[in-house]
């Protein structure tokens, strides 16, 4: 399918300001060709019905992840911060977040960790994403 640019950080590191300027998108646009948050769709996944297994739950975020993938950029807060939660819930939801992450970050052409406003190209560069940008600006 299209390219995927999968970007991640932590809470109000400035994920979104940074590829709506690296891309030259307004908010709008953003609107209509990103998503953000999917931390929270991740969650949503698994918690619907607690007692699933696994290989339920696996099947579960790869099948969002193809979802998630049909977007253009795709924005996620990383959570947890290395403290593990107490509560089976929250933790669940929290490995489902991770887990989704990495399935993202395997279908994206370019992953970016965004931190302080400023990123880190995991998968790709700086160069891919300029070149993102002039063959989609064309369009």
């Amino acid at each position: 399918g299209a390219p995927m640019i999968f970007v991640t950080g932590p809470l109000f590191a400035g994920k979104q300001t940074y590829i709506q300027n690296a891309l030259g998108w307004t908010g709008e646009e953003f609107a209509e060709r990103g998503i953000r948050d999917v931390q929270e769709l991740a969650a949503a996944a698994v918690s619907e019905q607690a007692p699933e297994g696994h290989d339920e739950r696996m099947r579960r975020l790869q099948k969002l992840a193809d979802e998630l993938s049909r977007a253009e950029v795709v924005l996620s807060t990383e959570t947890g911060a290395g403290v593990i939660p107490v509560d089976r819930c929250e933790r669940q939801k929290r490995e489902a977040a991770g887990i989704l992450s990495r399935l993202l970050a395997e279908r994206a052409d370019l992953v970016i960790r965004v931190t302080c406003g400023l990123p880190q190209f995991l998968k790709g560069s700086g160069e891919d994403i300029d070149a993102y940008r002039r063959r989609h600006s064309e369009n």
